[in-house]
């Protein structure tokens, strides 16, 4: 019977600091990233937005990318670590993003 409570006491404990540990992790990752506010001009529809988004998503670091309103300079909150990629790369990320119209053309431009 000794055995049966210490061992129940046992997985209480481990699963109270395994809890205890991933609850401290994940605010830790919450608390490390960023966000930046990139105006973009070059934006001629909605799928380019999307194009653009979809782009970001790709680079290692870039926990989400969300569009404003599409207007001659378009604004997108880039949430981001900064212990994995840097503004200028969000930056390029974004002017090397291909124009829905034209694949090849590289149209969009950051605005400082």
């Amino acid at each position: 019977m000794k055995f049966i409570k210490s061992f129940v006491l046992a997985i209480i404990v481990l699963t109270a600091n395994s809890a205890f540990l991933q609850t401290t992790t994940t605010s830790q990752t919450t608390d490390s990233l960023k966000t930046a506010t990139v105006k973009v001009k070059g934006i001629t529809c909605s799928m380019d937005l999307k194009m653009i988004s979809a782009n970001l998503g790709k680079v290692k670091g870039v926990s989400s990318c969300k569009a404003g309103k599409q207007g001659t300079t378009t604004t997108f909150e880039v949430k981001y670590n900064p212990a994995s990629v840097t503004e200028k790369e969000i930056f390029a990320a974004i002017e090397n993003t291909g124009s829905c119209e034209n694949p090849d053309e590289r149209p969009y431009k950051i605005k400082q």
